[in-house]
């Protein structure tokens, strides 16, 4: 699985799309931090991550924003 990361700054919150069968998750790199890392948690939850290596602490923080969403 590749998926590429980009920043750029403009008028947009950024997320994860797939243009020509290549997975990306823009970032907009002038938002607050916490919101680059709710975008990147919310990304990745979109992913089929299961057999994937993930540092567990990365886990844990995916794992806890889709419990966030689940209960918004």
């Amino acid at each position: 699985m590749t998926v590429t990361i980009l920043e750029g700054k403009g008028d947009f919150e950024g997320g994860y799309c797939t243009v020509n069968g290549d997975q990306f998750i823009v970032l907009n790199k002038t938002r607050p931090l916490e919101q680059r890392l709710r975008v990147l948690a919310r990304s990745f939850s979109e992913l089929e991550l299961n057999e994937q290596y993930i540092v567990p602490a990365l886990r844990e923080f995916i794992e806890s924003h889709q419990l966030e969403t689940a209960h918004a």
